[in-house]
């Protein structure tokens, strides 16, 4: 038996891609600082440089077993600022302090100051980039309304389910254009999900399937739900989600047009009945850690995914980390992809 295997987002930077990243210091309180300037700084010199540092994170991952890698969002200082900044109405010079995950920490902010619309339609590009690297389908990642939402600070619409609703409309112009430049594989992050479950069913949901409306059957539509990082590597009792969240939320998702639902379980197992939850929809489940030293065995991986297949058909689940690599550099995230691959490709 064998299972497919995907990466769920970012990749380590190499270091001549000489851009801030968010996983150099994940509680940072000015997390847009420095991002333009530094693009800038590239010169002429900046798509070469992009281009060289995608592929190498594409290359990366196909070889080491990856089966649907991402582009490693080598461009991006994080997933959802750098998004933001290819909006109008998204004001990044004039910021606003505010809380964040529940309070864990504070940053400034980028604020709405009107009407929220694509600046230019950006993610198509950014595909192509990475595809041209490998043959095997590249997936892009997106962030959610729910968490784009949380993530700004809003001066205009006046309440999230309004916000969201406009950040869910700019992205489906992204989502209808990934699918007509040929993505198979689009993949929207909302880790508010998690955190906030009410909101999630009161309206996220909703505005998921607004940001997905129209996308082609022949496209894998994805959401990631990851529960949080740390600060730094190899801290072990950090800020998480609530472990119940994934049971409150799963009849919603399952009933949505989503088709496939990623699930953090290697740094908190779940409680495997969870997937039972799930009829129809594909379970992309996060078997090694993103922001631990150590590296899972390929038994102690196998172990994990036979005990899921239990639960759910082989056809409908992929293994993947539980979350981003960025915080464990290059050599850490090898290996531990190495052995996820040879785990997955290698059941009994």
């Amino acid at each position: 038996m064998s299972l497919q295997t995907t990466t769920i987002g970012a990749y380590p930077k190499p270091e001549y891609v000489k851009l801030p990243d968010w996983f150099d210091n994940c509680d940072t309180s000015d997390p847009t600082i420095n991002w333009a300037e530094a693009l800038d700084a590239l010169g002429d010199k900046a798509g070469a440089i992009l281009e060289r540092g995608t592929h190498e994170a594409v290359q990366d991952q196909v070889n080491a077993g990856i089966d649907i890698p991402t582009d490693g969002e080598i461009a991006r200082e994080n997933y959802i600022h750098y998004h933001c900044r290819h909006l109008e109405g998204i004001d990044f010079k004039n910021l606003t302090e505010k809380a964040l995950r529940s309070g864990n920490y504070s940053a400034l902010l980028p604020t709405v100051r009107g009407p929220i619309q694509p600046r230019d339609l950006f993610l198509a590009s950014d595909w192509k980039r990475a595809q041209q690297a490998t043959d095997r389908p590249v997936k892009i990642t997106m962030p959610g309304p729910l968490t784009v939402g949380d993530t700004i600070v809003d001066d205009h619409y006046g309440d999230l389910n309004t916000l969201g609703k406009a950040i869910a409309e700019a992205l489906n112009q992204e989502v209808l254009s990934l699918a007509a430049a040929g993505c198979r594989h689009i993949q929207i992050d909302e880790p508010l999900f998690a955190r906030y479950p009410e909101r999630a069913l009161e309206y996220g949901v909703e505005n998921l399937e607004r940001a997905f409306h129209g996308c082609p059957d022949g496209v894998m539509r994805t959401v990631h739900m990851c529960c949080g990082y740390p600060d730094r590597i190899d801290r072990e009792d950090y800020p998480k989600a609530p472990q119940e969240s994934y049971l409150q939320i799963a009849d919603a998702m399952e009933a949505s047009s989503v088709m496939a639902i990623s699930l953090e379980d290697a740094h908190r197992h779940n409680d495997l009945k969870l997937l039972e939850r799930y009829k129809t929809t594909t379970i992309i489940l996060g078997v090694v850690t993103i922001a631990s030293s150590r590296v899972e065995s390929v038994e102690e991986i196998r172990e994990r995914l036979k005990a899921a297949l239990e639960h759910i058909d082989a056809e409908r689940l992929i293994a993947a980390p539980d979350c981003g690599l960025g915080i464990l550099g290059r050599d850490l995230a090898l290996q531990k992809l190495r052995n996820l691959s040879e785990a997955s490709h290698s059941l009994p």
